[in-house]
């Protein structure tokens, strides 16, 4: 699969867990923010909370899970990406920040969605 495929593909899945989310009553603020530290698929917020979410996909039968890929590393990754959000959007900070997680599982009419809220607290 091309880079552009995969890309394209990832954009779609993101799309999916936006807009379930968005049923579920998460608001979108931002799409795909990034820095040097790294990348944030979605931030959204949830009354009082800005919902830090990182999309996962996966075909059924994959050997490792969406869940599963979330890495040490990676969350470090996010937690640097969303400190630098905050700075860079003041009026964010007033809101207690949550790290969610949504695995999307299958492709076309055949996907399911799981929502890991509270995916993961940072700890650098």
């Amino acid at each position: 699969m091309s880079a552009a495929t995969a890309r394209h593909r990832g954009q779609l899945v993101e799309r999916t867990a936006e807009t379930w989310l968005k049923r579920q009553g998460l608001k979108p603020i931002l799409r795909n923010y990034q820095c040097r530290a790294g990348e944030l698929d979605l931030v959204m917020q949830k009354g009082d909370q800005l919902v830090i979410v990182e999309v996962k996909h996966r075909r059924h039968g994959a050997l490792v899970s969406g869940a599963e890929s979330v890495t040490l590393s990676k969350q470090k990754k996010m937690t640097l990406t969303a400190m630098h959000l905050l700075q860079r959007h003041p009026e964010l900070s007033e809101l207690a920040v949550r790290f969610d997680l949504v695995a999307v599982t299958g492709n076309g009419g055949d996907q399911q969605v799981e929502w890991i809220r509270d995916a993961f607290r940072p700890g650098l």
